[in-house]
């Protein structure tokens, strides 16, 4: 029987992080980030677990395409930004490799949108949150009050931003 090959395993442990585990691929690798706490036989057990999670993930995932990313932008902007056309038809939206910083970004003078590669192995709301996110810079290019009540209209918004603050924070902690 041949043996699954894996790309290489990073293993980000914290003190923050009480029961919770997540993991996405970054740079050619996949990162688990797990309690402190965690044994290294838990340790061991939820790497599998996750490693076969986001091999399941990736091979039924339709959303690894540019013409799927694209056509859920516009399905969301049309239920959520009805009266901005422009919204509803972004010039491109394109997964990246190239944003380790951002989740996604938005040149509003020529309509493209970029969306990195790492949300795919996060949850469809927090994807959606980005998305729209994104299409509401081609209404208002700043972050003012007005972009944020046009954001605001997704009601996960507040969870997407905070769960995305959470891998940000963890990506961020000094090991």
């Amino acid at each position: 029987m041949a043996r699954k090959v894996h790309p290489p395993v990073e293993v980000r442990r914290s003190t923050k992080r009480r029961a919770t585990v997540a993991a996405y691929e970054e740079r050619g690798r996949v990162v688990v980030m797990i309690p402190d706490a965690f044994s290294e036989r838990e340790e061991r057990e939820w790497i599998d677990h996750m490693l076969e999670k986001l091999q399941k993930k990736e091979a039924r995932s339709v959303r690894a395409s540019d013409a799927a990313l694209r056509t859920r932008a516009v399905r969301l902007a049309r239920r959520y930004y009805p009266e901005y056309p422009n919204c509803a038809d972004p010039v491109s939206v394109k997964w990246v490799e190239n944003q380790h910083r951002r989740w996604g970004s938005c040149t509003p003078a020529d309509g493209t949108i970029r969306i990195s590669r790492r949300l795919t192995m996060m949850p469809s709301w927090v994807l959606d949150y980005v998305l729209l996110h994104e299409l509401a810079h081609l209404v208002h290019a700043d972050h003012s009050r007005p972009f944020w009540d046009l954001v605001s209209r997704y009601s996960k918004a507040e969870r997407a931003r905070g769960y995305l603050e959470g891998i940000a924070d963890v990506e961020n902690e000094v090991v």
